[in-house]
């Protein structure tokens, strides 16, 4: 049994909300999108990847799998379909030219969570007082660090920390990562933009996380304190608690 929580907000600066969410209950899947692209083809990229996504998991008999291996390599072609999608929608359509999106996606199954991500929104592990990051950020600065060439800190402040190296979408073929991890009660998994983890550090999230509040008011809560801090992104997060 899990209890589920979700918000999607456009945040202070933004004109258009170019993220989207989408949960399924009955499949016990959720996913995160945060579209990038000219106009209004961000927007189009992460809808069309939830809602395909949502659409594919509706559709099948992810239950029936028994394996990781069988997990993951549906988890793949999904992902695999949604990319040439929105790939194809970009070459045929002139204005929705060299769009794309990120993706997170969490499967949870008993105590057990599989993890697929794509680009630089993130899945995190809430456990007993402790936020850990799940997923790795496609991103230049990323790339910098594992190079060792600048540090965690001076990341945060480079010209060019926004800069995503692989998204949904922007090439024919796309390479997701994926992560399994064990899953106990009371945990809660987080899915997230950058909207919120760009504005509100692991200690303001896990002061939500231990009051103990409803998924619903924990996502309220994380969303105003995102905007307090200036809002400056699209925000939009999704809570799993077992």
């Amino acid at each position: 049994m899990v209890q589920i929580g979700f918000k999607c907000n456009k945040g202070v600066v933004r004109k258009n909300n170019e993220d989207a969410c989408f949960v399924i209950p009955s499949h016990d899947v959720y996913i995160v999108a945060d579209g990038v692209g000219g106009n209004n083809s961000g927007e189009v990229a992460s809808r069309t990847a939830v809602s395909g996504i949502a659409e594919m998991v509706n559709e099948s008999r992810l239950k029936e799998y028994d394996t990781p291996e069988d997990i993951f390599g549906f988890l793949s072609e999904i992902i695999d379909t949604a990319n040439s999608r929105i790939y194809q929608m970009g070459v045929e359509n002139e204005a929705n030219r060299g769009m794309a999106t990120t993706l997170v996606l969490a499967y949870v199954r008993g105590e057990e969570g599989y993890i697929a991500n794509i680009g630089d929104s993130r899945a995190y592990l809430y456990r007993n007082g402790d936020l850990k990051r799940i997923t790795i950020d496609h991103t230049y600065v990323n790339e910098l660090i594992s190079k060792g060439l600048i540090t965690e800190d001076e990341a945060e402040h480079h010209k060019q920390k926004n800069v995503i190296t692989k998204a949904l979408g922007a090439e024919k073929y796309v390479a997701p990562d994926f992560y399994k991890i064990s899953l106990a009660k009371d945990d809660i998994l987080m899915l997230c933009s950058d909207g919120l983890y760009g504005e509100v550090n692991d200690e303001k999230i896990i002061e939500v996380f231990d009051k103990g509040i409803s998924m619903n008011d924990a996502c309220s809560e994380l969303v105003e304190r995102a905007i307090e801090a200036g809002g400056r992104d699209n925000i939009t997060i999704v809570c799993v608690k077992l």
